[in-house]
């Protein structure tokens, strides 16, 4: 089953975080993760994915223009997405900075589109998705590994 991660990046932050996302989904047995970037990704690979996990920068407190554009676009697919798995993560230059805001604007198009939303898992912070300031840490690679084991095993126990 695949694990769709699509992201949007100036910086390559978003990037790095989505890569390890990937990583940690693919540890999972049956798991098959697809990293695309916003410029990349398909309405087929919405469709054939088993949960996605949108990633953006921190933009105004809200998800970029890039990614929101994603949900615009892919609208057609809604019906489709129902009842599949959805996550969040975000980037951002401040430790504050509407990290969590953000995180909440992703969530809110995952919820529109009928989907099952998880947060980061308990051992993470156990809230609404992963987050990075600055430059991702080992320990922010870390917890989106562990985002990405958490998304995957939700999507076996679905199914």
């Amino acid at each position: 089953m695949n694990v769709l991660v699509v992201y949007h990046s100036k910086t390559g932050r978003t990037m790095a975080m989505a890569g390890a996302i990937c990583e940690g989904a693919g540890s999972v047995d049956g798991i098959t993760p697809v990293l695309r970037s916003v410029e990349e990704v398909t309405e087929q690979d919405f469709v054939d994915s088993a949960a996605v996990i949108a990633g953006s920068p921190v933009y105004f407190g809200t998800l970029s223009a890039e990614l929101k554009g994603i949900f615009d676009r892919f609208i057609g697919t809604r019906r489709q997405m129902l009842g599949k798995v959805g996550a969040a993560f975000t980037t951002g230059n401040h430790h504050t900075g509407g990290k969590e805001t953000t995180l909440l604007s992703i969530l809110q198009a995952l919820l529109i589109y009928g989907m099952i939303v998880v947060g980061d898992p308990l051992e993470t912070g156990g809230h609404y998705g992963i987050a990075a300031a600055g430059d991702p840490t080992p320990e922010a690679l870390d917890d989106a590994r562990r985002l990405g084991v958490r998304v995957a095993e939700t999507v076996l126990k679905l199914r």
